[in-house]
């Protein structure tokens, strides 16, 4: 006879394991390495076409030509207190650094290389730029803003970047010297009084966080490491959710702010916009569009059902990949026919924060492969295609130690 007797498990003990393996997930792992890279590659490419299509404009959009003037930016960032870094010298010549630094920080955080770094100067380009004269932007540039500064706290160089494809076990010389030089711009800076108040405890901050994560790699790799990857991971895994929150805003409170207005309920508020000028780049196909009050009235009601819809579709995955779809090819409509190509990048580029794993890493596989017909090299896209967010299993065991 069988005398072993099953104890049952506590009510509450399948509850604590979940939440314990949910809590070791958040802090072992920085989530969504693919859809970080997008959302990186996505707005950085983004500020880098329209400061290039801009360049030609650059003073009258926020140089010394503007209409927004020096005094009264000066008056206006006294009161808000932005950030902007033009406003340190009246000089030309500034004006053509800062530009320039914007571009390069673009350009140099689209391709992954030192994306800590680069991501940091990228948010001093755009905050300097768009600061300086508040009134020259849009929708785009708004969303372009915020971006900015929660890329900053996203591990978003895990996948598709140089530092991806950098081997881990050299010694980096290179990190050390760009951070060594913006810590000596960063203390003149202070010392002149340049900068100051909240923003100066930011950018000290982040200075001194970067400072003691080289010194952990190099001196103390054991726990102190790990604890510093964990707090890593935390602030990716929250940032993500920020990006993710704030397209949620975005689109519910355009939605139901759409609802409210008076051409949208009778479905002919996109009848209006397809005949002014100056968003008619293509007035035959803006004209041909609008002679159709059937197709006016669905797409009219359709973008209101899809931005109301789409924050209370997240829990299903087959409704939001569709209505994802259609968002992106309402925007890229919007590129077209309306010619703004550039607020259209910016939200395509915080839509793709929703895109499957699985089709993002198709995605790379089928760049990957293109790439190496055209290079001739099929070993490194056998590589590229294959390649995942590096594994440390000795940290990972150690963060898992930690948490349990």
């Amino acid at each position: 006879m069988n005398s072993s007797v099953r104890i049952p498990a506590a009510p509450g003990a399948a509850a604590a394991r979940k939440l314990a393996r949910a809590v070791q997930r958040v802090t072992s792992t920085a989530l969504g390495p693919y859809q970080s890279a997008v959302v990186r590659i996505g707005f950085s490419l983004t500020w880098l076409l329209f400061l290039l299509c801009e360049y030609p404009h650059r003073h009258e959009l926020y140089g010394p030509d503007g209409p927004w003037s020096w005094d009264m930016a000066q008056k206006l960032i006294a009161n808000n207190h932005a950030f902007t870094a033009l406003m340190w010298s009246q000089s030309p010549v500034w004006f053509e650094v800062v530009y320039g630094l914007a571009i390069v920080s673009a350009a140099l955080l689209m391709l992954g290389w030192r994306t800590r770094t680069m991501s940091v100067l990228f948010m001093i380009g755009v905050l300097s730029l768009q600061n300086r004269s508040i009134f020259m932007g849009d929708g785009g540039d708004n969303v372009i803003h915020l971006m900015a500064i929660y890329l900053v706290l996203t591990r978003c160089g895990q996948v598709w970047s140089l530092d991806a494809r950098r081997d881990a076990r050299r010694a980096d010389r290179v990190g050390p010297v760009l951070w060594g030089t913006l810590g000596a711009c960063l203390t003149a800076l202070t010392f002149t009084g340049e900068l100051g108040g909240g923003w100066l405890l930011i950018f000290w901050g982040l200075l001194v966080v970067h400072a003691l994560w080289w010194a952990a790699g190099r001196y103390a790799p054991g726990h102190p490491r790990v604890l510093l990857d964990v707090i890593a991971n935390l602030l990716h895994n929250a940032g993500l959710f920020v990006i993710m929150a704030e397209v949620c805003l975005v689109y519910a409170t355009a939605g139901w702010y759409k609802i409210q207005g008076s051409r949208w309920q009778d479905g002919t508020a996109l009848y209006y916009p397809l005949h002014l000028d100056y968003f008619s780049p293509w007035p035959g196909l803006s004209g041909l569009l609008a002679s159709s009050g059937v197709i006016v009235m669905l797409l009219t009601y359709g973008t209101v059902a899809v931005q109301v819809a789409f924050p209370f579709t997240l829990f299903n995955r087959r409704v939001k990949n569709v209505l994802l779809a259609v968002m992106i090819a309402e925007h890229a409509a919007i590129a077209v026919l309306l010619g703004l190509p550039f607020f259209s990048l910016a939200m395509i580029a915080a839509d793709a924060v929703f895109l499957p794993t699985g089709f993002l890493r198709r995605v790379g596989r089928w760049a990957a492969r293109g790439r190496a017909r055209v290079l001739g090299r099929q070993d490194d896209a056998d590589a590229d295609a294959d390649a995942a967010p590096r594994k440390q299993p000795r940290q990972e065991e150690q963060v898992r130690t930690l948490v349990e």
